[in-house]
């Protein structure tokens, strides 16, 4: 299929070939009809493509100290190639569209095939031929709605839920400062809802265009007193009840406009992005309300609500971002809106490149701007799981070879950051490693892998992988949640297996792994513990000598906050953080003992999710892990320490290691940036797959270390040792 995407670091725009969606539970595969480009927000982001390094940090200061702190943490080297893996990739555009169903996924039966519908969501309702789209950002088109304006859905929710944070009242007057398409929505709803508007704008047309659709007066901001003058004879001197900021840039001047217009203890809603600098003085004499309106309404940014379909009570919300969907397309219905006027073009989804760049450029002057697609003829079905090979066309497969091997040709379920910044670029520069076929969930994700790293063929079905029997190994770099499963079903097609961690969440699934390697009898399994196989910490242990295998160590890791918005805070679905990650540091301590775990007990710390956690090993040995999220983000993530024999040893995250022994120590420095070992362990997975070696760590070490990661969750909940 077609879809539009952005290179970010380059600044390109292109319709590019990728492998159409797959149809998964909880959601529907729709057939694009017409989608809505959004020329503020998406046309913002357009912009900052086409900016220097410079101008981007400028337009984006919150990156730069994320960025930074990652410097201090990780090296200049290894952050840097994260960040340039990050913008030199394709990244998609669109959230609003109009489309045919064209399958139905389980769970969401309440939609049916050949049915109208109005999509949502930036990841999901993309300028695409087709796209998965979950049920909470769908919503059924009314009979009678023209679906180019149905399309309009998703940014007239945006105004929509903007104008119920006003919580408006009949016979109020409101003022919307910034009349592109989100302020021209906002302008028909006030009038919809029996409330005064008036419109701002320097640009004349949308302030005629604004008092067609029913508003009372607008006006230049560059004449403030006709504006108040104006603002006040249709008041009677009070001013506006509320202002809405709708407006763009980098200018105050709406801000302080705002402050004008208000009566006393108005309220003033932002809505859109701009600089929000508040003259205190002013907006403290008027006692303002100011607010905030977060895209389309209560669910957005909730990957329960959105992805999981996990919908809000409406007795304790009455307004969802599918219920203002739903709420739009109704008014529409009713003929209580319009937005046909808002329509300055529609143009063929194969244009889109083009129409892109003459908006930036300035030669389209538009407030909506609609693609349509171009309908399969008769009643055509649901595409297929597409595979896209480097020349467009659908990859060949190899029959596949026995014994040792001159290459190992790998499949990937799964390409996201980590697996891009830190598995791939090994794997790309292995000379026996064969590349041949991705797949994932995004088409996007599928399109940049096999661009960046080769891959011979991209595709958006799992089933691709495991039913490619020219494959030798499977990589699987997926969401934790899933990773047991895939793993049980890729030893079944009796190819080695790559995973990272965690290999399993629960002890349930870690047996269904054991149980699986038995009946199979494939035992060709590896998990992504990289640690052991970085340079620094393998000299380290090579000088400490024979005496590491009964030492004391410890694992300090400043794991830090997570991000609000960050997967790994879902810990009904994904396991807590300590699972997810705390397997890399009970394996590092295992090798380091060169004893398998037996028992864990752990405690809790004073943050959440903070654990401390003590290792009993096999051999008599003993390790300690400090999992700790309360530290300051620029002090180093690991360290780890070991005592016995008469020698200590210090790992200083990766870019020192240090033993003392006897009058004296020797300390060694990572070259080249911090390495924690991804292409020696990718170098040994290849060599083991290529000649039928062992496995670089046995099967038997993998279940006991994740058994014992899951024994600490299991001894937070108890207060006393488990087993591993």
């Amino acid at each position: 299929m077609k879809q539009i995407a952005q290179n970010y670091k380059s600044g390109e725009l292109a319709v590019l070939d990728v492998p159409a969606p797959t149809c998964r539970p909880g959601g529907v595969l729709v057939r694009s009809l017409f989608s809505l480009i959004s020329t503020g927000t998406e046309m913002m982001k357009v912009s900052e493509a086409s900016m220097s390094m410079v101008g981007m940090a400028r337009a984006r200061p919150d990156q730069v100290r994320k960025v930074l702190d990652q410097v201090q943490q990780q090296g200049m080297v290894t952050t840097y190639k994260k960040v340039m893996n990050k913008l030199d990739s394709y990244t998609p555009l669109g959230y609003s569209l109009c489309g045919v169903v064209t399958d139905v996924g389980p769970g969401a039966e309440e939609f049916k095939v050949g049915q109208l519908v109005a999509c949502a969501g930036n990841e999901q309702a993309l300028h695409a031929e087709y796209n998965w789209v979950p049920v909470n950002l769908c919503a059924a088109v009314p009979d009678g709605v023209a679906p180019e304006h149905a399309a309009f859905a998703t940014v007239a929710s945006i105004a929509m839920h903007g104008v119920r944070r006003g919580e408006v009242q009949l016979g109020e007057t409101a003022v919307v400062i910034g009349l592109g398409l989100i302020g021209q929505l906002v302008v028909r709803l006030l009038v919809a809802a029996g409330v005064q508007a008036v419109g701002v704008d320097p640009v004349e047309a949308r302030c005629r265009l604004a008092e067609k659709a029913g508003a009372a007066l607008a006006g230049s901001p560059d004449d403030p007193d006709t504006l108040a003058s104006g603002l006040a004879a249709i008041t009677s001197g009070r001013g506006a009840d509320h202002v809405f900021l709708a407006a763009g840039g980098h200018t105050n001047g709406p801000v302080e406009l705002a402050v004008k217009l208000a009566r006393d203890r108005g309220r003033v809603v932002d809505i859109g992005k701009m600089k929000l600098d508040l003259p205190w003085n002013a907006y403290y004499e008027k006692e303002l309300d100011v607010r905030f309106s977060r895209s389309y309404g209560p669910g957005r940014y909730d990957d329960r609500y959105e992805l999981e379909g996990v919908d809000y009570p409406v007795g304790y919300v009455r307004w969802t971002e599918r219920r203002n969907l739903e709420s739009f397309l109704e008014l529409l219905a009713r003929n209580s809106l319009e937005v046909a006027s808002l329509i300055d073009g529609v143009f063929p989804f194969a244009e889109a490149a083009k129409v892109y760049g003459d908006l930036k450029e300035g030669t389209l002057k538009a407030v909506g701007v609609l693609l349509e697609y171009e309908q399969p003829a008769g009643d055509a079905p649901k595409p297929a799981t597409s595979k896209v090979a480097a020349d467009g066309k659908p990859g060949p497969a190899k029959a596949k070879g026995k014994g040792r091997k001159s290459e190992a040709r790998i499949g990937f379920i799964g390409a996201g950051n980590y697996a891009s910044s830190m598995l791939l670029p090994h794997l790309a520069r292995i000379g026996p490693a064969s590349l041949a076929h991705v797949a994932t969930t995004k088409s996007l994700s599928a399109v940049n892998a096999q661009k960046k790293f080769g891959f011979t063929t991209a595709s958006t079905d799992s089933d691709a992988i495991f039913d490619d029997e020219s494959l030798d190994a499977i990589f699987i770099v997926t969401r934790h949640a899933t990773h047991a499963k895939l793993v049980c079903r890729a030893l079944e097609t009796g190819k080695a297996v790559f995973v990272e961690k965690p290999l399993a969440l629960t002890r349930l699934e870690a047996d269904a792994v054991a149980e699986a390697i038995t009946k199979t009898g494939n035992d060709r399994l590896m998990v992504g513990f990289n640690r052991r196989f970085a340079p620094l910490l393998t000299a380290m242990r090579k000088e400490f000598g024979g005496s590491a295998a009964t030492s004391n160590s410890r694992y300090l890791v400043n794991a830090g906050k997570l991000a609000a918005d960050s997967w790994y805070l879902n810990e009904s679905a994904e396991g807590s953080r300590f699972v997810g990650e705390g397997g890399h540091f009970i394996d590092t301590l295992t090798w380091w003992a060169d004893s398998l775990p037996e028992e864990a007990y752990a405690v809790r710390g004073p943050e959440n999710g903070d654990v401390q956690v003590t290792i009993r090993f096999a051999n008599g040995a003993s390790g300690t892990i400090a999992y700790l999220t309360g530290g300051n983000s620029r002090y180093p993530k690991e360290t780890m320490d070991a005592t016995g024999g008469g020698r200590n040893a210090l790992l200083d995250n990766f870019k020192t290691a240090t033993v003392w022994s006897g009058r004296g120590k020797a300390t060694s420095k990572a070259r080249g940036g911090q390495d924690k070992g991804q292409r020696t362990e990718m170098e040994q997975f290849v060599e083991a797959v290529r000649t039928g070696a062992p496995m670089p760590i046995a099967a038997d070490a993998l279940l006991a270390v994740t058994r014992a990661t899951v024994a600490v969750g299991e001894s937070l909940l108890s207060g006393k040792p488990e087993r591993a």
